[in-house]
């Protein structure tokens, strides 16, 4: 189920750690999985379990805990706002409702479209850049205003 390349990703995830501590890139080879598949299935974790060497529960139990992995498909592009207290309190809630109003979802939800999944976040060591803007995990966004958003919006959607 894992693709030659993803396998090879993990590999040298793995030899990062002692020979006999394979599991310890499990984080590392869900992120590189849910790149390939965009989500990670029962089926992708079950995947990542047997590459690893580990029980599927475990890896189960870390997919779930962290919220930046994607239980169920979330789009081609995933947006993730941070809403902890500081990022609330420098205009994120307002940041959220005007997201919210402009993509027609809420947290947890798909654009009709199929385009752009929305998360709520917790904490991305940005507080002073509230608000801050995750997309796809991969790329941070702050000082998020309508204009930044307009713009964003525009490039991921077409």
């Amino acid at each position: 189920m894992l693709s030659t390349e993803s396998k090879q990703q993990i590999d040298r995830e793995v030899a990062k750690y002692p020979a006999d501590q394979k599991q310890s890139a499990v984080m590392s080879a869900l992120r590189i999985a849910q790149v390939q598949y965009g989500w990670l299935s029962k089926e992708v974790m079950n995947s990542v379990a047997e590459y690893l060497g580990m029980p599927a529960i475990a890896v189960y139990e870390v997919a779930t805990f962290y919220e930046m992995y994607n239980l169920k498909p979330m789009g081609r592009h995933k947006l993730t706002v941070c809403t902890n207290l500081p990022c609330a309190l420098s205009g994120s809630t307002e940041f959220c409702d005007r997201l919210k109003e402009k993509l027609g979802i809420g947290f947890g939800e798909v654009t009709a479209d199929g385009a752009i999944g929305l998360k709520e976040g917790q904490c991305f060591g940005a507080c002073g850049d509230a608000p801050v803007l995750l997309v796809d995990n991969h790329t941070m966004h702050s000082f998020m205003d309508e204009e930044k958003l307009d713009t964003l919006l525009k490039e991921l959607k077409s």
